[in-house]
């Protein structure tokens, strides 16, 4: 009986889908706050009011290095509507000079992921990963479902009605 008992503990334990990520579309997002790479500190509780894109990257990811124009040229049009644009390095810190280079052909801000606090957004293992979130805190798109590169169409279709809205 004790045996029977034990199979069935593991495999609920073996079949039950674990998640590695715990955001979800349209709830409020989880605490995001950085140190960026020019020092200042970030945080979503302070950005309330303007909608937000979180942007993680790799320099080593080639997807990611092609997706970086579009996300400038979108930020770049809007920033003066309220958007602000964290693109999260996970590069070691053996790179953090190449992440410095690549970062000044970008006007939006940057981190190296150890020097943020995102535990809600799951362990990032895929890249791109991308979350917006509106001028209320809520998530508008989760990067974990979808494609997981975005482009300027789709940032025109996700974030530019958040944008007009006051």
């Amino acid at each position: 009986m004790v045996f029977i008992f034990k199979l069935v503990l593991l495999s609920l334990f073996i079949f039950t889908p674990i998640t590695s990520y715990a955001v979800q579309e349209a709830k409020l997002a989880p605490a995001f706050t950085a140190k960026l790479i020019d020092g200042k500190p970030f945080s979503l509780e302070s950005a309330k009011g303007q909608v937000v894109i979180i942007n993680f990257w790799a320099s080593w990811c080639s997807p990611c290095r092609q997706e970086m124009p579009a996300l400038e040229r979108y930020y770049q049009q809007h920033k003066a509507q309220g958007l602000r644009l964290i693109a999260v390095s996970l590069d070691e810190t053996t790179d953090d000079a190449k992440v410095r280079e690549v970062m000044q052909a970008y006007g939006f801000d940057a981190a190296f992921e150890r020097e943020t606090q995102h535990k809600g957004y799951g362990r990032i293992w895929r890249l791109p990963l991308t979350f917006v979130i509106d001028r209320k805190g809520i998530v508008r798109k989760d990067g974990w479902y979808g494609d997981a590169g975005i482009d300027q169409a789709s940032l025109e279709k996700i974030v530019t009605p958040l944008l007009e809205e006051k």
